[in-house]
This record gives structure tokens, sequence and C-alpha cells, in this order.
């Protein structure tokens, strides 16, 4: 899924996709920008829950661009629908 982080005042931080990596623990939900760069998210659980996951890779997104109040916007498909989440 290619998404944009973007801040409180509405920059774009990054483009990327979000990606799941199968790692010898499991599935992992990483993000990789356009620029090369690869953020590790969390595990997703045996039962395919992505919370964890996803609240591992937002602290990351802290860690990274040193901010909070981050949102993670979504495109899907062909159709380019959009969804946003905000990130804490």
């Amino acid at each position: 899924m290619r998404c944009a982080i973007i801040s409180r005042a509405g920059q774009v931080l990054a483009n990327g996709q979000l990606l799941l990596t199968q790692t010898e623990s499991g599935l992992r939900l990483d993000l990789e920008t356009d620029g090369g760069r690869r953020i590790e998210g969390g595990l997703v659980g045996s039962d395919g829950d992505m919370t964890e996951a996803s609240q591992v890779l937002f602290r990351q997104f802290f860690e990274v661009w040193g901010m909070s109040d981050l949102r993670l916007s979504v495109t899907v498909g062909a159709s380019a629908s959009r969804s946003s989440m905000a990130l804490f």
C-alpha cells in the first residue's frame, strides 16, 4: 500500500509503502520510503491483528522524525482511494 507520513502542520515528511516482511519470528509491518529508508515496525499477531505491529511502527516514526501527532495517509489499489489515521 502506498502511503504518506504527514506532520501536524500538513507537511509531507515521507512517501513510501507499507510492507509485510517475513522474519524468523513472523511477519513484521514495515515502512519503506521512496528514498530507500526502511523503518521496522512490530510483529503481526498470529491471528493477523496488526495493533501491536502498528504501535511499534508509530514509535519508530517518532524516533525518526522527532514529532508526535503525525498522520498516515494510505492509498489502496489503482482507484487511489485514500484513508488517513492519526499517529500518536
